[in-house]
């Protein structure tokens, strides 16, 4: 560290005693120099921040904001609560889709609950494709630039509080928990806790799975599936499945056990709003079974749950990537752009056999977290938990199901013995119930994430069950525990069926 900046960071620690010092130590964080790296803001903000996009401004106590840039293009801030009020961590959150943005509101979340936070746009802005087609940028991307954010965070806090923090958190979900992900296997030195909720780990076949389900309704005439249509085909598999597990309340505990077929709604003669077209009881199937190579059969990536269908009020089911007219977006712009490097690619074109080969060599190692070896994780000292919304529209669950699966078997092969429990040393999953993609459905989507990673790194209380809540006009209306996988939630047979006490945990039939 050079001269100049241990000159500051004494400067701040000797001024921090007072609230009035530290905040007029904010703007001297604008000379920090760093590596690679310029700061271009370093500002007093309280009560309130305006950020950019957002329709209200953001609720945060009085805080250091400090914005820079890591080169080429890697924006990133980091939000300083006052000495007073610093818990004594860092909470790193990340992003989702293709990133573009700072994350604002999760940035406040953590601040208010005395956390110092950084959040990076990884590297370019969301009204910008040109970065698709730079192989740098997309490397930033794929994991650079969430380490660099976190390095910059480390030194950032280290020069404002005159200490590193003690303990550094990173929480994310969707590309967040794939970030998540990509810091355990890439940098375990990074964090001593990660939460890494919906990951896409398997970027690039998420995304040929997402087209699947595109190719599926939107090849052949016929196909497409409605709004109303899925609301029918929810409640045909709940009518069958819900009560399986002890309780109707329209949550499958788990989808995998329901043995809803398509064709049980095929209508006998013409078309009505109880029935299914021939090309969409095909469309269901395919949706269903997941991504598979057309020729060899080989499973690509696996598909939706049943039960996640949706389409109430306020849970948009499979509406979330299906609207009867084109792909998903960003998989255009994942396929097409990045793997083929063509913007004007169409999506019709894929061959779910050839081209799955092309796509990969091009991105897989840039983009997937896919390496089940955390050794040196777990070495560090570091935990990871993981969850995903068993009705998630967005991300297949059943892809976090089965790279939880392949870290257990590597640590079996690798260490001999019990794998899950090895694995269990340093990690837990939960999957939850009727949720959707990182939040809403039918199920409980709301918990403590970071009091149970917290607690886990700190105090070395492993996690059994944790209470999730569904929130309605800021009322509870049900809780239910969310247990470590395997294990499932079961209704011990009396009691109110929203009320998490009256569950227990237990391995699956």
């Amino acid at each position: 560290m050079s001269k100049p900046i241990i000159a500051l960071a004494a400067a701040v620690a000797a001024a921090a005693c007072t609230t009035q010092a530290s905040a007029a130590t904010c703007a001297d964080l604008a000379r920090l120099a760093l590596p690679d790296a310029k700061i271009t803001t370093a500002e007093s903000v309280s009560g309130s921040f305006a950020a950019p996009g957002m329709p209200q401004p953001l609720k945060v106590p009085a805080i250091c904001r400090v914005a820079g840039v890591v080169s080429p293009a890697i924006k990133f801030e980091v939000w300083l609560p006052e000495v007073a009020t610093w818990n004594g961590r860092l909470q790193s959150v990340g992003g989702g889709g293709l990133a573009g943005i700072i994350s604002y509101p999760a940035l406040a979340l953590a601040v208010n609950a005395g956390y110092a936070s950084a959040s990076t746009d990884t590297g370019h802005e969301a009204s910008d494709s040109a970065w698709l087609d730079d192989r740098q940028r997309v490397i930033d991307y794929g994991y650079r630039a969430i380490h660099e954010m976190t390095l910059k965070a480390k030194a950032v806090i280290d020069a404002y509080y005159g200490k590193s923090p003690q303990y550094s958190y990173f929480n994310g979900c969707s590309t967040g928990g794939r970030q998540g992900l990509m810091e355990a296997q890439r940098f375990p030195n990074d964090y001593d806790g990660i939460i890494s909720g919906a990951p896409v780990n398997t970027f690039t076949r998420l995304h040929m799975g997402q087209l699947w389900t595109a190719h599926a309704t939107l090849a052949e005439p016929g196909s497409v599936l409605t709004r109303d249509d899925l609301a029918m085909v929810s409640k045909a598999v709940l009518a069958q499945c819900d009560a399986a597990d002890g309780v109707t309340d329209g949550i499958l505990t788990d989808p995998r056990t329901c043995g809803f077929k398509p064709q049980q709604l095929a209508c006998s003669s013409a078309k009505t709003e109880s029935c299914l077209q021939p090309g969409q009881v095909k469309a269901l199937d395919m949706i269903y079974q997941g991504a598979r190579n057309p020729r060899t059969g080989v499973q690509l990536y696996p598909g939706l749950e049943r039960g996640g269908e949706g389409q109430e009020p306020g849970n948009p089911g499979w509406g979330l990537i299906m609207n009867g007219k084109e792909p998903f977006s960003i998989d255009n712009a994942v396929l097409g752009s990045m793997g083929f490097r063509n913007p004007k690619w169409d999506w019709k074109t894929f061959d779910f056999d050839k081209d799955v080969a092309i796509v990969d060599a091009k991105l897989f190692g840039v983009l997937n977290a896919v390496d089940p070896d955390l050794r040196d994780f777990k070495s560090h000292g570091g935990k990871l938990v993981i969850y995903h919304g068993w009705s998630d529209p967005g991300v297949m669950p059943q892809r976090t199901v089965e790279f939880y699966q392949e870290m257990i078997d590597f640590a079996a092969k690798a260490h001999g013995g019990d794998g899950r429990a090895y694995t269990s040393e340093y990690s837990r999953l939960y999957m939850m119930p009727g949720m959707g993609h990182c939040r809403g459905g039918n199920g409980p989507d709301d918990a403590d994430w970071m009091g149970m990673i917290t607690g886990w790194v700190e105090k070395g209380k492993a996690p059994e069950s944790v209470t999730a809540r569904k929130l309605q006009d800021g009322k509870v209306t049900m809780t239910r525990p969310l247990c470590p996988h395997p294990q499932a939630a079961r209704y011990k047979g009396k009691g109110d069926p929203n009320d998490a006490a009256n569950f227990e945990c237990a391995a699956p039939k």
